[in-house]
Parts: structure tokens; C-alpha cells; sequence
């Protein structure tokens, strides 16, 4: 009984001490963009900042560095590997697992630790879930996301989660450029099959504009992909199943207009509330629901640029909408979460000790 009191005090100390890890799984992309390592590589670095112990946790001890497209700074960030000895979790610590991963969320499920799901994409939510299976079967009722909207479609799948929200933010390296818009579209497509078809189909129906360039923006380095996007005259994104959309975000603050396919499930940022609390599209873009209609409406788009005859509303809701994404913001909201967090965990363990305590008596 001493032995396991002391042990408990001693994780109440770690936790009040900061003197604990929390572990973000995260998969090689090796080397390639992806906005979601990025947010993910944003949290470890603000918790660090905030004097916790982050790590990113990799499962092979070959990660690709995050160097050629993130930025030295986050590649220097604190790394472990689940192969390395160093990797010894208890109770005070914390692994913080994507979605996707329900075979770690398994392989876990004995650890003394506190184990956290991470969802940015709903879609990934059910993609390698056992039939019938909930999380809280891995013992996992915590829960962090990105968005209000992905809140209220966790809770409807797993009632009882208690879910937080981190929105993402966008660099301040997103920005217009020094000089003219260049005639260059660029595009974002989950399908490169589809961004191809768009500028087949433009070409075909608008000779006229041979001379505008389209840019596919892939597996580019994050500050050149800025850098391409303030270029930009105009942005296309098709991404039907994205559960929130940087990409038109990241433009709309290099002040680029996005022409973009409505998603299935509805980004914030892409409706505002009537004064009857109605919902409409926001006038942040230009917002369709079928991609067939996307090569018209760049060329009508065209016309406008080239007669200089912007609406000034695009440019003010673009701004309005880019404000609530700021790194500032994010991470006082970081804080904030995890501060909650750590007090949650020390709540629950502090009741154990109460539990023991009375079955002593």
C-alpha cells in the first residue's frame, strides 16, 4: 500500500512539476507537405514553449527529418522513436494519437499512461474502426480537434468524449506579394487526376487565355508554396472530403481568391449567420458545387482581374476570415487545452489515491 501511495504522489508531483512527457504519434511523410504533420508539429512546438517536455514519436528510428519542408526549427524539435530504449512512459505522461490510428490506440491500451485522440479529418475517423468498436474500448475518452463542426460529429459517433478544440493557424510567411499579381493559377486538388481535367477543360473552352499559367501546388517546401501562392492571381481547390481546408485559408491571407468545391462536410470559415441566424456562404470565395462549373467561372474571374475591377467586399471578408486563425491565437488556445488536460489528469489521479486511501479503512 506505501508503495503504490508514493508512487501516486510522485506523478502528482510530475504533473505539477511539468516534469512529464506528452508523446504526439506522428507518421513518416518522408518529406512530403502535409498539413496535418504540420499542426501537429505546431503543438509540440508551442508546449515547449509553454515549458512542457513535447516529443514527436515516430515509429521507426529512420524518420524522415521535416527539415526540407517545414523549416529547421520544427525538425529540431524534441523527436523519439517507439524502437528506442529511451521511450519508458508512466502515468504522468501523455501520448497524443491521430484518428487513424486505432491499432496504436490497441497496442496502448495497457500503458499507464493518458492517451489523448487527435482528429483533424472525420473521414479518418471510422476508416480502420472495428465494427461496432468506440474508443473508449481502448480505454480513450479524451479527445482533441480542429473544429466546433468535427466536435459535434465526434460526440454524435462517441457520446460521453469530452472534446476540445485547437483551431489551426497560418504562418505569417502566408502573405501577398511585394509585387503584381502574376497570370498564374494555382491549384489544390486531394485527385491530381482532377486538377489536370480542370485545365484541360479550360484551355479547350477559353483559347483565348493560352498565355495564363496553372501551378499545381504538391510536395512543395511550406515558404515556397507562400511564396507561389502570392504570386497568384487565383487559387482552384477541389477537396470534396477535407474536414476544414488550409489551403483556401493560406490564400486568402496571400490575398489570392480561391474558386473551391464545397466539401461534404461544410467549413466554418465558409459559411457567416444572417441576422435570422440562417446560415449562407460566406463571400470569402467563390463557392460551387460541382467542379464542372470551376473552368468558367476561372475565366469570368479573368475578365474581372484583368479590368482591375475586383469586388472591395472579397477583399474585406477574405481578411475578416484570415483574422481568426492567427498563431497567436492558437496558441493561447493550446495552453489553455492542455493546461486543462494536466489539471484533469491530476484530478483522476488524486482520486485514486482517495480510493485507496478508503479501501485501507
Amino acid at each position: 500500500m506505501e508503495d503504490k501511495e508514493k508512487g501516486i504522489l510522485e506523478t502528482l508531483q510530475k504533473l505539477n512539476d511539468k516534469n512529464f512527457g506528452i508523446y504526439f504519434f506522428t507518421i513518416d511523410t518522408k518529406g512530403n507537405a502535409t498539413a496535418g504533420i504540420a499542426t501537429i508539429y505546431e503543438h509540440v512546438k508551442v508546449l515547449n514553449q509553454l515549458g512542457y517536455k513535447a516529443y514527436i514519436l515516430h515509429e521507426k528510428k529512420d524518420y524522415t527529418s521535416v527539415a526540407g519542408w517545414l523549416g529547421e526549427e520544427y525538425a529540431k524539435l524534441p523527436h523519439v522513436s517507439i524502437e528506442s530504449q529511451d521511450l519508458k512512459v508512466s502515468a504522468s505522461d501523455f501520448i497524443v494519437i491521430p484518428e487513424v490510428f486505432t491499432n496504436v490506440m490497441e497496442q496502448t491500451k495497457n500503458f499507464p499512461c493518458k492517451r489523448i485522440v487527435f482528429s483533424q479529418s472525420y473521414d479518418y475517423i471510422l476508416e480502420l474502426l472495428m465494427l461496432g468498436a468506440k474508443w473508449s474500448d481502448y480505454g480513450i475518452t479524451d479527445v482533441i480537434t480542429t473544429t466546433d463542426k468535427q466536435k459535434d460529429y465526434i460526440s454524435s459517433l462517441f457520446p460521453g468524449s469530452r472534446i476540445d478544440v485547437v483551431p489551426v493557424s497560418i504562418p505569417k510567411f502566408f502573405k501577398p506579394d511585394s509585387k503584381p499579381k502574376k497570370p498564374i493559377v494555382t491549384l489544390h486538388t486531394r485527385d491530381q487526376k482532377e486538377a489536370l481535367k480542370i485545365v484541360k477543360a479550360f484551355y479547350l473552352k477559353y483559347p483565348i487565355y493560352k498565355w495564363i499559367t496553372f501551378r499545381e501546388l504538391r510536395g512543395i517546401p511550406r515558404e515556397q508554396f507562400a511564396k507561389f501562392l502570392g504570386e497568384a492571381c487565383l487559387s482552384v481547390w477541389v477537396d470534396p472530403i477535407s474536414s476544414f481546408g488550409t489551403f483556401p485559408l493560406e490564400s486568402m491571407e496571400c490575398q489570392t481568391p480561391v474558386i473551391g468545391l464545397i466539401p461534404d462536410m461544410i467549413p466554418e470559415w465558409m459559411e457567416e449567420s444572417t441576422e435570422n441566424g440562417d446560415k449562407v456562404f460566406s463571400k470569402n470565395g467563390v463557392w460551387v458545387n460541382s467542379t464542372l462549373q470551376i473552368p468558367d467561372l476561372i475565366a469570368t474571374y479573368l475578365q474581372v482581374w484583368l479590368e482591375d475591377n475586383l469586388p472591395a467586399d472579397l477583399t474585406d471578408a477574405m481578411k475578416n476570415t484570415t483574422n481568426k486563425y492567427t498563431e497567436e491565437s492558437q496558441a493561447t488556445k493550446i495552453a489553455e487545452v492542455y493546461g486543462k488536460l494536466v489539471n484533469n489528469r491530476k484530478e483522476e489521479i488524486t482520486a485514486l489515491m482517495n480510493k485507496l486511501h478508503a479501501t485501507a479503512q
